[in-house]
């Protein structure tokens, strides 16, 4: 009688065992369960029970009721990996141990697509974020404004929770600017003569002239030039971004004359801040530029994606006129 209680409680701790700690994925992949601040109990059964087996959800389910999750709903990105039971899941759900996101700061033109690509990868809304970065007090806790504060934003990847808030968020993004900007490429933005906030400007019109990373620094010695020499910086894709006509592939004169502090054409010196998010290499473009003599550049007539360089502009012309006739031949307008 007694081998056969002992049999059976060994077969209700082995049930129990499998009940509590057999993988709950029904994937061989590592799945993840997002929980909002909308979340409730039944929406989260809802979401786990899409990527679990029935067995393992149910014993989650009654797991759940048992340790008072109801009142414990946390939100947060929380991995269901392929070895992970119900207990193991529910007690980091129920803890707030959530896995972070590898977050890549992409590299766009306006905030409002930044803050749309944000909103699509983390908890936070598009219009929360967007908001604060239009919002000059918040800009200013930062040391910038609202025409500068992509400028917080270096295009690396990050850990990040899921769940952060907007305000950690751009804690975050300072902390990490704050990190990129060394003695070092504080030194070579003051041999340039820029502050870290114009060396980002600068960047960024580079990264739109030319996508070649071994040309940038070359491109932006020829701004740089520019700049030191007082001549407008006469950079097309700054009056892109005045008209907010990104898919323009021909700059004609009469688009030369929109009345916008982005129209390099009309003003000399720097733009009031970046017209994208520059990369990484666009901004060690800029701090490492070449030093040369060209004050004036064109797309090549080959359309490589590269430049003519000339020193004159009687040179310039030769150039400009090869690319042109270049587009013409293309039917390019």
């Amino acid at each position: 009688m007694m081998k056969k209680i002992s049999a059976v409680a060994v077969l209700c701790c082995a049930v129990a065992a499998f009940l509590l700690f057999a993988p709950m994925s029904n994937g061989h992949d590592t799945r993840y369960i997002l929980v909002d601040a909308d979340d409730n109990i039944d929406s989260v059964f809802a979401k786990v029970d899409t990527v679990s087996h029935g067995y393992s959800f149910m014993t989650f389910k009654c797991l759940a009721y048992a340790m008072r999750y109801d009142g414990h709903v946390r939100t947060g990105r929380y991995a269901m990996e392929s070895g992970t039971g119900p207990l193991q899941m529910l007690r980091h759900m129920r803890n707030g141990q959530q896995t972070p996101i590898m977050l890549t700061i992409p590299s766009v033109r306006t905030v409002d697509r930044l803050a749309e690509e944000m909103g699509k990868r983390l908890m936070m809304s598009e219009d929360e974020l967007l908001s604060a970065l239009k919002d000059e007090a918040t800009c200013e806790k930062y040391g910038l404004d609202t025409l500068t504060i992509q400028c917080l934003f270096i295009p690396n990847t990050y850990d990040i929770y899921w769940n952060i808030s907007v305000e950690k968020f751009l804690d975050r993004m300072k902390k990490e600017a704050d990190r990129f900007w060394t003695t070092e490429r504080k030194a070579k933005a003051k041999d340039a003569g820029l502050t870290p906030v114009e060396v980002v400007t600068l960047a960024s019109i580079v990264d739109e002239e030319t996508a070649n990373n071994g040309e940038k620094p070359m491109v932006a010695g020829m701004y740089v030039n520019r700049l030191k020499a007082g001549m407008p910086l006469q950079a097309d894709p700054t009056v892109k971004y005045a008209w907010k006509k990104f898919d323009l592939k021909r700059i004609y004169n009469k688009l030369l004359f929109i009345d916008s502090p982005y129209n390099t054409y009309k003003n000399t010196g720097l733009p009031p801040g970046p017209i994208r998010i520059p990369s990484v290499a666009g901004i060690d473009a800029v701090l490492d530029h070449v030093h040369h003599d060209y004050m004036y550049m064109c797309a090549k007539e080959d359309f490589s994606g590269t430049h003519n360089f000339a020193v004159t502009y009687a040179e310039h012309l030769k150039n400009a006129a090869k690319y042109t006739a270049a587009l013409n031949a293309r039917g390019i307008k």
